[in-house]
């Protein structure tokens, strides 16, 4: 099973995020076979991180919590909250098979489109300019039955055209973050 774990900052946490960057990795690095995808979003001076995305293949809905919750940065207060969906990778692939590669230059970009209650389920087919997208697919419930809305790692000149890889105005709300690749460097 795919979760996608997103690790927000809580403010004025950096310093601490700074100290526990090796713990972080290590802990990571258990997981490096399960990964799909990792790295860092930052605020809007694109310097500062605040936040940290995996995505992970794991048994089930109790691990992927443990992998949330027992990470270093979590349990010394660096996050303020954690958005933890069963995730479906409907590209197949992982980041590190990204056609763009680690470093092509462009920009790349963290999208969550949140779905609307009990809206009808959209953007379940991968969009035609699948060259652009890093990771892509739907969030769901723990048992895999609903839909929640969409996630995807996305390759854009700016936010905007980021944005566009999701329907307009068929989620209660969407996210874009500048995100890039992560791991050790």
């Amino acid at each position: 099973m795919e979760f996608l774990v997103f690790h927000r900052d809580r403010p004025g946490s950096l310093p601490l995020r700074e100290e526990l960057l090796e713990e972080h990795w290590s802990y990571m690095d258990r997981y490096a076979k399960e990964m799909i995808a990792r790295g860092p979003t930052f605020a809007d001076d694109g310097e500062t991180p605040s936040g940290s995305v995996h995505i992970v293949d794991l048994p089930d809905p109790a691990a992927a919590r443990a992998f949330a919750f027992d990470e270093p940065g979590y349990q010394a207060g660096v996050y303020r909250d954690v958005l933890l969906r069963r995730w479906r990778n409907a590209l197949g692939r992982t980041m590190w098979d990204f056609p763009g590669g680690r470093s092509s230059g462009g920009n790349r970009y963290l999208v969550l489109g949140l779905g609307l209650g009990a809206g009808e389920p959209v953007d379940l087919e991968v969009p035609a300019d699948r060259e652009a997208l890093i990771a892509y697919g739907p969030l769901l419930s723990d048992d895999g039955a609903a839909w929640l809305g969409t996630a995807a790692l996305v390759e854009a000149p700016d936010p905007e055209r980021a944005r566009s890889v999701l329907a307009a105005d068929r989620y209660a709300g969407v996210e874009v973050h500048d995100w890039e690749f992560g791991g050790r460097r």
